[in-house]
């Protein structure tokens, strides 16, 4: 027994990547290769999301039961926490969606600390663009609905008291945060977020594995133990951080709802 120091490379290790989050289909030779993992999460997902709330909605009374009160309990967090509290009286318009973000996206987060899935869903970049650009329409098409095009756009580029010989400079830098910015730093904050964390785990775990279980090296097998625990640790944090991006993902969207349908910018 050693307790020295022995290149991984030489005992077939092989660290964590980039490879780790790309997935093939699930039924090869059946379904292409887009039915894969994180398209299955989706869908549970939305089950998930549209079952519960259906479910919750049903046999309501007006004592509430322990489980009518815990649904109320977290409709009441989305409804006042962000959607009124941001939107105003124009909050009911927008609450189902939101409602149905936050969970939908609560649900795909946690995926990544559950036994079953341990994969966090938007921790593909696809389906984080995919859910930036579903609340780019929103929040832009709320505008629209609003104002018409013309007027929206007028109070979307050109803001409030700046002296005409800005404009040249101030419309392309609005256009470009309003139209540009806004959702893909709308993605990248939630795909960024997921991805790293989630790399964190699989480097502690994979690596803590093939420590545990190096022959004859007493220091690696006590740094294995040491890096399972750091891994749980940090498996325990992402699932705060899961909850935390799907309200900051929620929060921003309906801030943006907000901004398009104010009267002045």
């Amino acid at each position: 027994m050693t307790i020295g120091l022995v290149p991984l490379e030489s005992g077939g290790y092989s660290p964590p990547g980039t490879h780790d989050f790309e997935f093939g289909s699930i039924w090869p030779g059946v379904f292409p290769d887009w039915v894969n993992k994180p398209l299955v999460q989706a869908l549970i997902a939305f089950a998930l999301v549209a079952l519960v709330w259906y479910l919750a909605s049903r046999k309501l009374k007006v004592q509430p039961t322990k489980r009518q009160f815990a649904f109320e309990y977290l409709y009441e967090f989305v409804r006042n926490g962000i959607a009124r509290d941001i939107l105003q009286s124009e909050y009911r318009r927008f609450l189902p969606y939101l409602l149905a973000l936050f969970f939908f996206l609560l649900i795909n987060n946690w995926f990544g600390q559950f036994f079953l899935f341990m994969f966090p869903t938007f921790s593909n970049i696809g389906y984080a663009y995919a859910f930036a650009i579903m609340s780019w329409f929103v929040y832009v098409g709320a505008g629209v609905a609003k104002f018409g095009f013309g007027r929206f756009m007028k109070q979307s580029l050109i803001p409030e008291g700046v002296p005409g010989y800005l404009l040249p400079i101030v419309i392309p830098l609005e256009f470009l945060a309003t139209f540009i910015t806004r959702p893909v730093t709308l993605a990248l904050r939630l795909f960024a977020n997921l991805f790293a964390g989630h790399l964190v785990v699989l480097v502690f775990i994979v690596g803590g594995g093939f420590l545990v279980t190096y022959q004859d090296n007493l220091f690696y097998n006590f740094a294995g133990g040491a890096s399972f625990i750091f891994g749980l640790i940090v498996m325990l944090l992402e699932l705060f951080l899961g909850a935390l991006q799907a309200y900051i993902f929620t929060v921003l969207t309906a801030q943006y709802v907000s901004t398009s349908i104010a009267e002045a910018h």
